[in-house]
């Protein structure tokens, strides 16, 4: 067992898993291109059944949804003309759920994601998508700052091997994973499983 303790913890702040009943909910880039495209994603599969299983939950609770789009350039990655942009069937949005397209990795970046989350009148976010070291790091980081408590659901997010850019092997998926969550549990989120979310 680790004696390392988080900065939360050394602030002695108990981490708290967000309910539906107070929570939004935030499904960011959780597209085709993580699928089918140019950037597939160590776990993908596994992660889109639990983002499903949250999104049923969300819908049974009437918990606010928002789906979050990476939009790129014609030709290029998350091609706004491409099947890759498209939701992934798993989590594609239903009825009047908000969706919100960004450019940059920050969902809040040049985009109405504030104003939309500020109009549920909710505080407390549940993120889940793609992928854990970019995006949904990125997301979790800055909600922080726009005043939110969020929960990142560690296995309805996934990410891809990176290189070492210190010239070693490649770094595994899984491990780019667990330090990318470990960081945000440090001081910017609560790290739990979609078993851990209650209504």
């Amino acid at each position: 067992m680790s004696g390392a303790k988080t900065l939360l913890q050394l602030a002695g702040v108990t981490p708290s898993v967000a309910r539906l009943s107070e929570a939004a909910v935030v499904i960011i880039d959780a597209q085709n291109e993580y699928v089918s495209g140019r950037l597939p994603l160590a776990g993908v599969d596994a992660a889109l059944a639990h983002i499903a299983d949250l999104l049923k939950a969300a819908r049974a609770a009437g918990a606010p949804v928002i789906h979050v789009a990476q939009r790129g350039r014609p030709g290029g990655l998350f091609d706004p003309d491409s099947e890759n942009f498209r939701f992934a069937a798993q989590a594609a949005p239903t009825g009047s759920e908000a969706v919100v397209e960004k450019p940059l990795p920050n969902s809040f970046a040049k985009t109405d994601l504030d104003a939309k989350l500020q109009a549920t009148g909710r505080k407390s976010l549940i993120v889940a998508g793609f992928m854990t070291h970019m995006c949904v790091s990125a997301t979790t980081r800055s909600a922080l700052d726009h005043g939110y408590s969020v929960t990142v659901l560690a296995d309805a997010t996934a990410t891809r091997p990176l290189p070492d850019p210190l010239g070693g092997a490649d770094l595994p998926a899984d491990q780019i994973h667990r330090t990318a969550l470990a960081e945000l549990a440090d001081r910017f989120a609560t790290v739990a499983r979609i078993a851990d979310i209650k209504a």
